[in-house]
């Protein structure tokens, strides 16, 4: 795919002249700018009629603009930015957003942006963004906080599913169009978190460290792509990067995002992410969300004192005016709003998650269904019962409907199929056992200000490992067993996030867990429950090693009377934590390996959020990978698993064979940190790249996911084109079905530069659906910036010219076509 940098970006960064500006430790530097070229973008003087507004505000006007506040007809959204009246500046609403708007009403649960990357197509990504700015318009909003570009870098991170890939090229062509599409439809984008906010764990106050050359060619691509795409505001992030935070780092702020690309939108906090008022504003900070804590009254202050000029404050209310403007909001009369259409996005959702299907395994050809398969099919799991649509945290969204997979696989399988049905792993609990006194948890009501207590004791018959489930509408009841509370308040930011799964009953209520090892005999049990303003319901469950236990033996029992096993298996992330581990949570992975020896043709649908370990794989039939599908997740899932498509989707992100062999394993210093601080010493070798360069094999390779037919490559030629390069070659559907392939290039280091560089970079892809026997000669082009390295001691591009290795592939394990094509510099600097 073409490069989504701008010829302008790429001469400012290739640009001799440099302004070094250093942060508290570490230097991060950006090109001083350079000629204009026709056509380019450069930030404009504020226009006649923002300049008047300007000078009609009031200072305390001017401040109210530049700080959130409490929305009085709030719509469920995540902030809001009161507007001037008297002056005909409207409010703004934001609303998150990056899987579909998160209001009160309903909207398109769209598939999580991890399983749109898989299709490894902008223009899919660009429909995506045309369902968020029209919905989002349409329910309210003028600001959406997507999308997120931040680069997957620990497997373990809590927000991988909201975000892209582990490579930058992919990641910057996807935000890219996303934003365009966003953007189409009259609403406000948001690219987030700028930058370095690629982990869960302590991003309120972990320190990056990172060096130049990996912060510019890894995470800073996206965000450039998405600036040069047009994006209206960049929100900051929580964390340090270099010993400063990241809204109030003018090196990012300014030195590289305004002056190096450029920017002429307005930059916000994340919330609550503000640490200072001058030194904030004076960086490049225009906006502190979701209140005025340092933009406020502490800013009125500091100008009174003079810490702060007014001339600064009208720098940052001009950039806010002017984001509005250029959305046509300052016009008196906004553009009126469009209706949904949840048709359209229902028809967009359906299509991203087919297309991002990801077919990881297929033994036997397990898939997909025919035959006798599909007429005995047992199906497994609690999220084929429960649909699990998305993540947790701001990516939640009420969607318009959701149906079970259990209930798309029956009307699929159609009439005289038989579909059994097993629970398998028990989400949310089963009633207790008699209690002493007796009572009755399973439905609780307690009313407004009353406060319902229970002592009793708990008989337990053998020792076993007991999980308490409780479910509850208000303040989370307090249960103390033995002296010890059940369900403490969860550390960091544990509290304010949910999972998208189990942090929720099928009724709504909230459900938190405890684990204890119980002793056979008798346990004191106190229950406080207080009813609050509204009353609340709450009941409490259990599971045990013994109900554990008699479920696997039920999902035994209906795969071995099956022809063929769909079992869904999920793993359930949220916004606030990262994970502890790779392994499926809970006890799954004993269930899968119990139901595969019963029934060789087990198919293991994951509804997981990044990748996972599978020590049953090999004797597994079939692993489709479904991440969170969004709303039309189960008709999606049907399709492919009965092969009315083709699985669409390969892996933006590295799978690791084990907890102890991929980028940040074994060394705290790169994940999550000591002592407050973080640091990159990959280097330029995330994802697939540190895989290559130590020489360790994947479970599955970045790139890879199977289809129902065969494709042959030939023909390859690599000729130069202008600084870049064309790869042309030829691929055929070999096989006897419709199908899709990924064909992804990728280039090898140059001999010319003295600088680090990976064994091997994706340089330019480009997804085909071919019908049996089709052929089709592809050219793909490698822009002069996927051939360029930077250079920190010239604090800039370099091209990487000489002979460069170049294979055509499916993944980056997996190589169809290898040759070589030779880089030339041009006399004006790459092209990218």
């Amino acid at each position: 795919m073409s490069d989504p940098v701008s010829r302008r970006s790429a001469l400012r960064l290739l640009g001799g002249a440099v302004t070094v500006a250093a942060a508290a430790t570490g230097t991060l530097a950006a090109p001083a700018p350079a000629v204009a070229l026709p056509g380019a973008r450069t930030a404009p003087d504020a226009s006649p009629r923002i300049e008047t507004l300007i000078g009609r505000l009031t200072l305390d006007e001017k401040i109210s603009l530049l700080h959130g506040a409490g929305d009085p007809h709030g719509l469920g959204q995540a902030g809001y930015l009161p507007g001037v009246p008297r002056l005909a500046i409207p409010p703004l609403r934001l609303a998150d957003g990056p899987a579909g708007v998160r209001v009160k009403a309903h909207a398109t649960a769209l598939p999580a942006p991890v399983m749109l990357a898989a299709a490894f197509d902008p223009a899919l990504a660009r429909a995506y963004g045309e369902v968020l700015g029209r919905e989002g318009r349409a329910l309210g909003q003028d600001v959406i906080l997507a999308p997120m570009v931040n680069l997957i870098r620990t497997p373990y991170a809590g927000r991988n599913f909201e975000t892209f890939s582990e490579d930058p090229l992919l990641s910057a062509d996807l935000v890219a169009e996303e934003i365009r599409g966003i953007q189409s439809q009259g609403l406000i984008a948001t690219v987030k978190h700028f930058a370095l906010n690629n982990q869960e764990q302590n991003r309120t106050s972990i320190d990056v460290r990172i060096a130049e050359q990996p912060l510019h060619e890894m995470e800073l691509r996206g965000f450039e792509a998405a600036v040069t795409a047009g994006t209206g505001a960049v929100m900051g992030a929580y964390n340090k990067v270099n010993g400063a935070w990241a809204c109030e780092n003018k090196p990012l702020l300014n030195d590289i995002l305004r002056d190096g690309w450029g920017f002429d939108g307005l930059v916000m906090t994340d919330w609550f992410a503000a640490h200072s008022t001058a030194a904030s504003l004076s960086a490049g900070l225009d906006l502190e969300m979701p209140s005025g804590t340092y933009f406020g009254g502490a800013l009125r202050g500091a100008v009174s004192a003079g810490s702060v000029t007014e001339a600064l404050v009208d720098r940052a209310v001009r950039r806010v005016l002017g984001v509005m403007e250029r959305f046509s909001l300052l016009d008196g009369q906004p553009p009126a709003r469009p209706g949904r259409d949840p048709r359209a996005g229902a028809d967009v959702a359906l299509k991203v998650a087919k297309a991002g299907a990801t077919l990881l395994h297929n033994r036997a050809a397990t898939l997909p269904l025919t035959g006798a398969a599909t007429r005995a099919i047992a199906v497994i799991g609690p999220t084929a019962i429960y649909p699990f649509i998305g993540g947790g945290g701001s990516a939640h969204v009420v969607p318009d409907r959701a149906r079970t997979p259990l209930d798309a696989l029956t009307a699929r399988a159609g009439q005289g199929a038989d579909i059994g049905y097993a629970l398998g792993e028990d989400l949310y609990g089963k009633p207790l056992p008699a209690t002493s006194p007796g009572a009755d948890f399973e439905g609780l009501r307690v009313a407004a200000g009353a406060t319902w207590t229970y002592e009793g004791t708990l008989d337990v018959t053998e020792p076993d490992e007991w999980t308490f489930v409780i479910h509850y509408s208000g303040e989370r009841p307090k249960v103390v067993l033995d002296g010890t509370d059940l369900f403490p308040a969860a550390p960091g930011l544990g509290e304010l996030f949910g999972g998208g799964l189990v942090g929720a009953a099928p009724d709504g209520l909230q459900v938190r867990r405890g684990t204890l090892r119980l002793t056979a005999g008798k346990h004191r049990l106190t229950i406080t429950a207080k009813g609050g303003a509204a009353g609340q319901l709450f009941r409490l469950r259990r599971t045990t090693g013994a109900t554990r236990a008699g479920d696997v033996a039920d999902a035994v029992r209906v795969a071995r009377a099956a022809a063929s096993v769909v079992l869904f298996a999920y793993e359930d992330a949220t916004e606030g934590a990262d994970r502890a581990g790779l392994a499926l949570p809970g006890h799954q992975n004993e269930l899968i390996a119990a139901v595969t020896a019963a029934n060789a043709r087990t198919t293991v649908v994951l509804n997981t959020s990044s990748s996972t370990t599978m020590p049953w794989l090999a004797s597994a039939g079939a692993v489709l990978q479904m991440y969170y599908p969004g709303q039309e997740g189960a008709d999606a899932t049907a399709a492919v698993l009965f092969g009315d498509c083709d699985p669409g989707g390969r892996l933006t992100q590295t799978f690791p064979a084990s907890d102890e062999h991929h980028p940040v394993a074994g060394d705290p210093r790169r994940y999550p940190g000591v002592d407050g601080t973080q640091e990159y010493s990959e280097g330029i070798h995330l994802g697939y790249r540190w895989y290559d360069a130590e020489g360790v094999t994947p479970l599955f390779p970045f790139g890879h996911g199977l289809s129902y037919t065969t494709f042959a490559y030939s023909g390859l030629s690599v000729r130069p084109d202008g600084d870049g390069l064309a790869v042309i070659f030829t691929v055929r559907n070999t096989g006897r079905r419709a199908g899709v392939t990924v064909a992804q290039v990728y280039v090898g280091p140059s001999p010319d530069l003295r600088l680090a560089q990976a064994r091997r970079a994706l340089a330019g892809y480009r997804r085909l659906e071919l019908e049996p026997g089709a052929a089709q000669r592809v050219t793909v082009p490698v822009t002069a910036r996927s051939l360029s390295s930077w250079d920190p001691d010239r604090h800039g591009w370099v091209l990487g010219t000489g002979t460069r290795e170049v294979s055509v592939g499916v993944s980056a394990r997996e190589t169809r076509l290898a040759g070589r094509g030779q880089v030339r510099s041009g006399a004006a600097g790459p092209r990218p």
